[in-house]
């Protein structure tokens, strides 16, 4: 019985993800900010938290330097944010860009979760890469 449910929450996984994955990601999230490269890169010079809400395997690939990893689907919970960034402080969400809804799910979520200055960042880890930003 057991093994039953565990085939049926994988199969759930998969298939989330396999939709998330495909499908473009909204323009905008309500009580977010939608930001492009350029001001994510502002933000990064004032110290603003950035928060890689992608899976593990392309956070070890690279990401952008100095951002935290939280993958959506695992680890991305209120208490795990709060862990890093406080409520009131700013904090940036990104994925693998525009087809990618996983920074919209977060940051709908820290929305909910009360925190009260969310950006959005929906050019994510390709457009940093593109405009040749700083990588690890």
């Amino acid at each position: 019985m057991k093994v039953r449910y565990l085939i049926m929450l994988l199969s759930f996984l998969f298939v989330t993800d396999s939709v998330l994955a495909k499908s473009p990601a909204p323009e905008q999230v309500d009580g977010a900010v939608t930001i492009s490269t350029s001001r994510a890169k502002a933000l990064m010079n004032q110290g603003v938290t950035f928060i890689d809400v992608r899976r593990i395997a392309d956070y070890q690939s690279s990401h952008i330097q100095w951002a935290v990893h939280l993958d959506l689907e695992l680890d991305l919970t209120e208490e795990s944010l709060a862990a890093v960034v406080k409520k009131h402080q700013p904090v940036v969400f990104y994925c693998n860009g525009d087809m990618c809804q996983r920074s919209a799910i977060a940051s709908e979520k820290a929305v909910a979760w009360g925190w009260t200055q969310v950006f959005y960042y929906r050019g994510g880890f390709p457009d940093w890469v593109k405009a040749g930003l700083l990588v690890e």
